[in-house]
């Protein structure tokens, strides 16, 4: 039996973390197996949807090289592989449930479900839900309600009795009370639109899908889509439910957290192989130690089996740290090309560069090359080689239990060394330890002499290394800056 998986999202909102994970999740599974990934596009929720999401999911999968086999653009033997495409299936599936007396003609209006509702709530009654009321109608009282013009819903015959099973291949088999299922759900709404137990359930038979791996959170749904399965009288797939995927403080992961939208992590400059590999380990381990996988690796390498019970752990820290070993891994011309980007969006460069200033660019990213944890971080690293510092927060100058008395005083000195190292020709080692040796002059710690002179230069606390920054200002500007740095200074002192 050949595999076949889909992902099936809906486009409602921009792909998030959590549903490239479960693409993730099937595409390496059909690889392995030397199967079919489907794409489905599930757009019922007419009310919800939009284009920008449509487009954001070809996108998110473009970007991370998935390439599915079947699915919208691409077709297939069993299309069309868009749900508000197929609706003549599922009203022609759902009259056939009727027919066969397993579905039924429900006439009740909202304002009826609405008042029901309430009264549930007010008698705070233990049948909460649907009250079947329509669900043995005579077909005079069907008549009556047609030629009052209500057009009805079709609705489950849910068994009231027994109980449903269905096996899973993480958590084992999980059955429910079947009068604890959602009492006779609706199918088919009077519009014509299907809900999405019934669209998705025919989709999954008729594109002949043999395993359904989705997030923990579809596990209630499990028994539902069983009576279904059931009453077309259709084997079900093997399920798979995923475990969720959480924030570091065990809540399920979300926005409070930080980005979830593929698309900003995607523009902040995280890699696609990084998080590609980082994602695939939230909840999947191939041997408890090994962390780094190419997405050929995984496409061979992936098995259910290996997918953990327990919910799998987002760390924002490590994927910056899995994007950095990305990063570092890069050849220094196609970094280059990666990191353009963001600096002419800072207004830093103009692209094409010109030769002389793709060289400059290129020296810049060798020395930035182990500082970078996102691409974007190349803005910042870089900024004072494009805007002069204005030093309008002398503070700065001042490393922690240096006052600016003395922190004006070592960048004097500091300016001193410098300037007679390289004009004799010192190497930097050398240069570097005479200024160091200033801390040891004026009692302080060695940062209280280095920062003002990074401060001067930059314009920041945080910078590449004090020397790359020289060489990437040329030292004539170097000198320009410091002593701009130590009139400022000795105005404020």
């Amino acid at each position: 039996m050949e595999v076949r998986v889909r992902y099936a999202p809906s486009p409602t909102g921009l792909q998030h973390i959590g549903g490239v994970r479960t693409a993730l999740f099937n595409y390496f599974f059909a690889r392995a197996n030397e199967g079919k990934f489907i794409l489905r596009v599930e757009d019922t929720d007419r009310e919800r949807y939009s284009d920008e999401s449509l487009q954001d999911l070809y996108d998110t999968l473009e970007w991370l090289g998935i390439k599915w086999d079947e699915g919208p653009v691409v077709g297939g033997d069993y299309g069309p592989y868009i749900q508000s495409e197929r609706f003549d299936l599922y009203k022609q599936y759902a009259e056939k449930l009727v027919d066969e007396g397993k579905a039924y003609y429900c006439y009740c209006t909202p304002r009826r479900l609405e008042a029901l509702r309430e009264q549930q709530q007010q008698e705070k009654s233990k049948q909460q839900g649907y009250d079947r009321h329509c669900r043995n109608l005579t077909t005079e009282q069907r008549k009556a309600y047609e030629d009052e013009g209500i057009k009805p819903v079709i609705r489950l015959k849910v068994p009231s009795e027994g109980k449903t099973t269905f096996h899973d291949v993480l958590m084992g088999d999980i059955s429910r009370k079947n009068k604890d299922v959602s009492p006779d759900p609706v199918l088919l709404k009077s519009d014509g639109f299907p809900t999405y137990h019934l669209a998705n359930v025919i989709d999954d038979h008729m594109m002949g899908i043999t395993h359904i791996m989705r997030a923990q959170e579809w596990i209630p749904s499990g028994p539902l889509h069983i009576i279904l399965y059931e009453a077309f009288g259709w084997q079900p797939p093997l399920y798979c439910h995923l475990p969720m995927v959480m924030g570091k403080d065990g809540q399920k992961l979300s926005k409070r957290h930080g980005s979830t939208a593929v698309r900003e992590f995607r523009e902040k400059g995280y890699l696609p192989d990084a998080l590609m590999n980082y994602v695939s380990m939230v909840g999947w381990s191939y041997d408890g130690q090994r962390e780094f996988f190419s997405k050929e690796e995984l496409e061979q390498l992936f098995t259910l089996e290996k997918i953990n019970k327990a919910p799998g752990i987002f760390d924002y820290k490590k994927l910056d740290w899995f994007n950095g070993q990305y990063i570092r891994q890069k050849g220094d011309e196609e970094l280059l090309g990666l990191l353009l980007p963001y600096m002419e969006k800072a207004g830093f460069v103009t692209l094409p560069l010109q030769e002389h200033a793709k060289r400059d660019m290129l020296a810049l990213t060798v020395v930035s090359k182990e500082r970078l944890k996102v691409l974007s971080d190349i803005v910042d690293l870089s900024r004072f080689l494009f805007e002069t510092p204005t030093y309008e927060d002398v503070n700065l100058f001042a490393a922690k239990k240096v006052d600016l008395a003395t922190a004006t005083l070592a960048l004097e000195r500091a300016y001193a060394k410098l300037k007679e190292g390289f004009d004799t020709g010192k190497e930097q080692e050398e240069i570097e330890e005479e200024i160091a040796s200033l801390a040891v002059e004026l009692d302080i710690k060695v940062n209280g002499v280095f920062m003002p002179l990074r401060v001067a230069l930059t314009g920041s606390t945080v910078s590449l290394p004090l020397f790359d920054s020289i060489k990437l200002l040329g030292q004539e500007e170097t000198y320009k800056r410091i002593e701009t740095a130590l009139d400022v200074l000795k105005r404020e002192v």
